[in-house]
């Protein structure tokens, strides 16, 4: 790819001046920057909105947010919302508790406050005499300090645990004395994507990348390394496990012991999607890494062991997953033996207690199975319901395991199980004021563009009217082998009180039917993914849940690509728009932070010139066109946003704003010290939940709330 650049700066354009233009957009100028790709010559006048560090763009930003906070805080419900919103998000929730040492320790959080508490007990004590552990909302006073993972050494008697300052993805990991309480030792930085995983009490492995040249939101950072940090020994001195080779770059590398410390695997991968396999004895020092997959063709992992037999959960000739067996002293997949053969559904497992627990998504809903260490099933699991599951993972010495339960009326529960009765009792449930005997949730199936079957489940207030005038919210992602799977969240339930209806399509390019469902939603199948979100909104509307006045499509990260692409493409099918820290620019999303690892997903414009065009053809930024009457839009993204960065959501905006025709508004909401998401304030949760739903009623044409 030749690459010009030739910097004029111009007078800047009003954006969608039209003559009964009624919101008067920031001047935003606009460059000559042309990059030529297989001959071909592509504008990008918005280039400088993506450099972070630039004045001019803070300056952008500032005029952005006074025109966009301007126009919300003229909605008359905006503060009814806010306090419904806050009403019901102010009940406690709690964590299932987990052993570590001596001690049980949970998650709890009073209501609203910003960040969850770790507390702890003595085990066999009472709870009732549980301490603070870990605060995070005393790390600073606007919460946007927040608590990653945490990670025990086996004695329990030290823990490792990582910190996101503003919601960046770049980490810090602070090392504690759980007795005392006080920190030992370093602070680690440049710590990212990064798990923590003790090597009995000595130290812990975890991965990095070098501080990258340039922006810390925006540069690329594409060499992944992993890292052994033995405590009371500097940084400085951590030992370089793997990675750091020029000639072979793995964008994401992990390591994980395995519980009896006799094993360390490794996985290394250059996408979102396959990886390569190695183990290492860490029983006999010196020891070299064996492969056991050698190349990033599919996706397997250690699961467990006992001994030296290793148990792998893989999709290698298995779309579906299944686990095998091998032993580590020879563990090429020729000699695999099957453990739990692949079936139908996808299988999404975990051990605890002793036992295997086969979770298969059906449907998108769950169903789990409970094996032994010899293979053999040992009974299915009675679930409380049809809805989504997650838990059961414990150390093998637990006997009282705990999972968690939840559909999209559902509020979150958990349920202590007994994994040698297989019984399971309510541990504990949400006291919250909302009632799921008011509501129903449906699943059906329409079909696609080239008819595929697609699942969908529709949620609304018993006894809606189905005449086509309910405010309703289509939610999707559809992609990176993410399954859309039915969870109880508070903006949604506000949602639903407030008269409105919330579907979410499983659409290609997740993982509800495994690798082969993804692989229909990658690359040169992406429009698939497109296809099905616009043939399940034009089911909603056929079947008068709703119609184009009243349908908003939501969707972050692919979800906000996912919006982007399908209002570029059929601006008539919605009234609002509401892309989240979207993936909005598909010529250039690769060279920004970890970007390129995607590349399974979307494929680059620099593959070959049929992947360029195909990549053109829906990205967003690149498909606003002038004169074409948008939905009402609201882009929100997070000024710390170092996963999609915001360059993205900026350069959509400006050509939105400069392109609309009529009066629908084109408004950007732009967070500071707010990230992709994660560890997000729950206070500036609330905020921005309240303005999407205050801008999305108000654009329907509502002059007021429905009564509770």
């Amino acid at each position: 790819m030749r690459k010009i650049i030739v910097i004029v700066l111009s007078a800047g354009i009003l954006a969608a001046c039209t003559s009964n233009q009624k919101i008067e957009y920031p001047l935003t100028k606009k460059v000559d920057v042309v990059d030529t790709y297989f001959g071909i010559d592509v504008n990008d006048p918005y280039r400088w909105l993506e450099d972070d560090h630039s004045a001019e763009t803070a300056e952008w930003v500032k005029a952005e947010n006074k025109v966009t906070f301007s126009y919300l805080e003229k909605i008359p419900y905006r503060e009814e919302i806010k306090t419904r919103l806050s009403t019901l998000w102010n009940y406690e929730k709690v964590g299932a508790p987990f052993k570590e040492g001596k001690y049980t320790y949970f998650y709890k959080n009073n209501g609203l406050q910003n960040q969850d508490v770790l507390y702890r007990f003595k085990t066999g004590e009472d709870p009732i005499t549980a301490e603070v552990f870990l605060d995070p909302n005393t790390f600073k006073e606007d919460g946007t300090i927040s608590l990653g993972n945490i990670s025990f050494s086996r004695n329990g008697e030290i823990a490792a645990y990582t910190i996101s300052e503003g919601g960046s993805d770049w980490r810090k990991i602070l090392v504690i004395d759980t007795e005392t309480k006080e920190l030992i030792g370093d602070t680690l930085v440049d710590v990212k994507f990064s798990g923590l995983s003790w090597k009995a009490n000595e130290g812990f492995y975890y991965s990095s990348y070098d501080k990258p040249e340039g922006s810390e939101l925006s540069a690329k950072t594409d060499q992944h390394k992993l890292y052994y940090h033995k405590i009371g020994t500097s940084q400085e001195n951590d030992e370089l496990v793997f990675g750091g080779t020029p000639e072979e770059k793995h964008r994401y590398v992990s390591g994980s012991v395995t519980e009896d410390d006799h094993y360390l695997a490794i996985m290394a991968s250059i996408s979102t999607t396959g990886n390569k396999l190695f183990i290492k004895d860490l029983t006999k020092p010196g020891s070299k890494l064996i492969a056991v997959i050698d190349n990033t063709e599919s996706d397997t992992y250690v699961i467990d062991n006992v001994g030296t037999k290793l148990y792998l959960v893989t999709n290698l000739n298995a779309p579906n997953q299944k686990i095998v067996t091998v032993d580590a002293s020879d563990p090429l997949p020729e000699n695999w033996a099957d453990f739990i053969p692949e079936t139908e559904n996808v299988l999404n497992p975990t051990t605890g207690g002793g036992y295997f627990f086969a979770d298969y998504m059906i449907d998108a809903v769950s169903k789990v199975f409970q094996y032994d260490y010899n293979g053999k099933l040992v009974r299915e699991v009675e679930l409380p319901g049809i809805g989504s599951v997650g838990g059961f993972g414990s150390k093998k010495e637990e006997k009282d395991l705990y999972y968690s339960f939840a559909n999209y009326i559902t509020p979150n529960s958990i349920y202590k199980y007994d994994a040698e009765q297989g019984t399971s009792e309510l541990y504990r449930k949400p006291d919250i004021d909302f009632n799921p005997d008011e509501y129903e949730s449906n699943q059906i199936f329409y079909n696609s563009k080239d008819g595929t079957r697609i699942p969908i489940i529709i949620t609304y207030k018993k006894g809606t009217q189905l005449n086509g005038k309910n405010p309703t919210i289509l939610y999707g992602y559809g992609g990176f082998n993410i399954s859309e799977t039915p969870y109880f969240s508070i903006r949604t339930a506000v949602w639903l009180e407030l008269g409105g209806v919330y579907a979410v399509p499983n659409i290609r390019g997740g993982g509800e039917y495994g690798r082969k469902w993804h692989d229909a939603g990658t690359q040169m199948n992406k429009q698939n993914v497109f296809d099905d979100f616009i043939a399940a909104a034009e089911y909603l509307i056929d079947n008068k849940y709703t119609s184009s006045d009243y349908l908003a499509i939501f969707g972050g990260s692919n979800g906000g690509l996912l919006v982007g692409a399908v209002m570029t493409q059929r601006p008539d099918l919605m009234k609002v728009a509401l892309p989240a820290v979207g993936v909005l620019d598909m010529l250039r999303y690769h060279t920004f932070t970890a970007g390129a690892g995607w590349a399974y997903d979307y494929g680059t414009a620099n593959d070959n010139k049929e992947m360029f065009e195909y990549l053109k053809g829906y990205s967003p930024v690149h498909n606003v066109k002038a004169g074409v009457k948008y939905p009402a839009t609201l882009i929100t993204t997070g000024d710390h946003d170092d996963r999609v960065v915001p360059a993205h959501s900026f350069k959509f905006a400006a050509e939105l704003q400069e392109k609309q025709a009529g009066n629908n508004p084109v408004l950007i909401r732009i967070e500071t010290d707010a990230g992709h998401g994660a560890g997000t304030p729950v206070s500036k949760s609330i905020e921005q939940i309240t303005d999407m739903f205050g801008f999305t009623l108000y654009n329907m044409g509502f002059k007021s709330l429905p009564e509770k």
